[in-house]
């Protein structure tokens, strides 16, 4: 799906100069640190080796399944507490910006190898915002810590000043984050910045405060302190691989039963899938938030789900051309379907009022409801049906299809590729 009012605009996917900016700037960084170390030698080896298997194991444990907020939240504890590290056991340190970044380069790289060869990813984009973000936050404390800037930092004043570096480095990593899916999909960077930083919230705040907290303590006890702080976190990282593992479950679950129209010959074949992508990209450009977007796409996956109540099939499965009435019996049939299924509250809402009046309906809810209409009517009106669609949306009253919602629409059309609804 390649069209928009007036035109037909490929899709631009892949690199930017934003992404080139950022993998250049992480390369440079990356062989500036290996060669400086090289020729410098490391400093405390005990130390960096320590750290590094920590790194090490976080890189190997990190999730590669559904997109995650921080794959490898252990890997990123251990490598800020690495630059963050003044003191080992009441003893001064003595490395560099440039030998943390090494450090934890080396040791991303090896854990990285099992994900390569299951050719998990992005791996590139992760590396490249591990070196970057380590690096901010090394050359933010190590140089000044070496010219004895924190000296008289004790207490409580030293512990608030890491945990201020660590916000500052999570405000760096949100950015980092944004860009490589801004450049994919040509979504507008604002909003995917605001979805990256209400993440922090989530297993944010633990990696900050793990990291501030292992750099405080090997400072006073040595490095026997890591292994005992790393254990809850590593437990965390586990439990956010089985939670994610039901999520998956759990979403293919319900495009089973989405697919339950389609099997017993109500809809097309790929209707709900195509609703269900093209809704959610509608509603990130509308600002929605990665919960709100969730709902939004099981709604969307199971808005034809009442249409099984029906002892004769629409034909086509088109209920945009029913009467209103007829439609919003068939929402309230798909709506009871949904409360009985446990997918949710909030998705059985969504579906119930995708026929209400449309200053009436949530915004999920006419998302819905404008996104079924174009690809009903496009798919009806044959090869130049995206144009015929998206300008019959456009003709319709407010009352029908809300206008800001339509040109969302169009411009993800102009943007995006979609599975057409000519082409399934």
């Amino acid at each position: 799906m390649k069209a928009s009012a007036g035109a037909s605009v490929s899709a631009p996917v892949g690199e930017c100069r934003l992404m080139v900016l950022i993998r250049g700037a992480a390369l440079l960084v990356a062989l500036l640190s290996l060669t400086v170390t090289l020729w410098t030698g490391l400093a405390e080896r005990g130390t960096a080796l320590a750290f590094g298997v920590l790194v090490l194991v976080g890189e190997l444990t990190r999730w590669s399944g559904e997109q995650v907020r921080e794959a490898a939240p252990l890997g990123a504890a251990g490598a800020l507490s690495y630059a963050l590290l003044g003191e080992n056991a009441g003893r001064a340190g003595h490395h560099d910006a440039f030998q943390v970044v090494a450090v934890v380069l080396a040791a991303a790289l090896l854990g990285s190898v099992p994900h390569i060869a299951r050719g998990h990813g992005p791996t590139l984009d992760h590396l490249a915002r591990r070196v970057l973000t380590v690096f901010f936050a090394a050359v933010c404390f190590q140089p000044l810590y070496g010219r004895g800037a924190f000296r008289d930092w004790i207490g409580p004043a030293y512990a608030l000043l890491l945990v201020a570096l660590l916000a500052l480095t999570a405000l760096c990593g949100a950015v980092l984050s944004a860009a490589p899916l801004h450049c994919r999909t040509r979504w507008p960077f604002g909003p995917l910045l605001r979805e990256e930083l209400r993440g922090l919230l989530g297993i944010g705040p633990a990696v900050c405060a793990t990291g501030a907290v292992m750099a405080l303590a090997v400072a006073v006890v040595g490095l026997w302190a890591l292994p005992v702080l790393a254990v809850p976190l590593l437990l965390a990282q586990l439990s956010l691989r089985r939670y994610a593992a039901v999520r998956a479950t759990y979403r293919q679950t319900i495009a089973s039963l989405a697919r339950a129209t389609e099997v017993a010959g109500y809809t097309p074949a790929g209707h709900a899938r195509r609703v269900a992508a093209l809704s959610r990209a509608v509603g990130r450009e509308l600002g929605l938030a990665e919960p709100e977007l969730t709902v939004l796409e099981h709604a969307a996956l199971m808005h034809d789900i009442g249409q099984l109540s029906l002892v004769d099939p629409v034909p086509a499965g088109a209920t945009a051309g029913l009467p209103a009435e007829e439609q919003r019996r068939i929402a309230l049939l798909g709506g009871a379907v949904v409360r009985r299924s446990g997918v949710g509250r909030e998705v059985a809402v969504v579906v119930e009022r995708q026929a209400d009046p449309c200053p009436e309906q949530p915004l999920p809810a006419r998302i819905v409801r404008a996104v079924n209409a174009y690809d009903e009517k496009a798919r009806a009106a044959g090869p130049c049906g995206p144009l015929t669609a998206l300008e019959e949306l456009r003709l319709a009253t407010a009352d029908d299809y809300a206008p800001d919602v339509v040109e969302a629409l169009a411009r993800v059309l102009a943007r995006e590729s979609l599975p057409s609804p000519v082409t399934g």
